[in-house]
């Protein structure tokens, strides 16, 4: 406890770059799965294919993927952006069969009715089905930044500031305190995230409250 108050500027600092890590890939996975979903829901025999090749980004070992990323984008291997493509690439590969799984589950019905009363197709993607698939996406988007903020502690070894400095910082001068600082501070940034993300699909979906409700009497 002692050397968390020596360090706490430190661990503020580091937690502030993994965040500025975590965040933009999180977001870029989730804008970029919501079409490359609702296309593969539309592909019927080729939907699972496409999902079973975009799946195949997350068994990419992540450590090579941070070091081969540069020579295809033109970054430096400790450049964040470097870092945040890789992470992007790792969240598309969970977050793509949760977009088509929650398009999936929206009733054909429901979006000939939509068509039916005048809408656009554009207009009834945004106004019924993105709303109805709102939760499942919720589920899938909580998973993907669970994992990006885990994954962001593996650029530390390449020298890119984060909390995962705290591990190899910690492991290279054999300090306890320090690896024992960067997995609670990860933890509780996940934690709060997910939090986060909770409360905001509340206010996004105020329609979901009064579901539970109904069901809970």
């Amino acid at each position: 406890m002692d050397w968390a108050l020596a360090n706490l500027p430190r661990i503020l600092s580091l937690t502030v770059d993994h965040l500025l890590l975590s965040l933009p890939a999180v977001a870029a996975a989730f804008l970029l799965a919501l079409p490359l979903g609702r296309v593969a829901d539309r592909l019927g025999r080729l939907r699972e294919p496409l999902l079973g090749s975009v799946g195949l980004l997350y068994a990419i070992p992540s450590l090579p993927l941070f070091i081969v990323l540069p020579i295809l984008i033109g970054t430096g291997v400790r450049d964040a952006l470097n870092v945040i493509v890789a992470l992007t690439l790792f969240g598309l590969a969970l977050m793509v069969r949760s977009a088509a799984d929650a398009f999936g589950a929206v009733s054909q019905d429901v979006r000939l009715a939509a068509v039916a009363v005048g809408q656009s197709r554009w207009g009834a993607f945004l106004t019924v089905e993105l709303p109805l698939a709102g939760p499942a996406l919720l589920a899938g988007l909580r998973v993907v930044s669970v994992s990006t903020i885990s994954l962001v502690s593996v650029s530390a070894v390449l020298g890119v500031a984060s909390l995962g400095s705290l591990f190899t910082d910690g492991f290279q001068r054999g300090i306890v305190p320090s690896i024992a600082a960067g997995i609670i501070m990860t933890v509780l940034l996940a934690v709060v995230v997910d939090l986060l993300l909770v409360g905001l699909g509340r206010l996004a979906m105020p329609w979901q409250r009064t579901q539970a409700r109904r069901a809970g009497s």
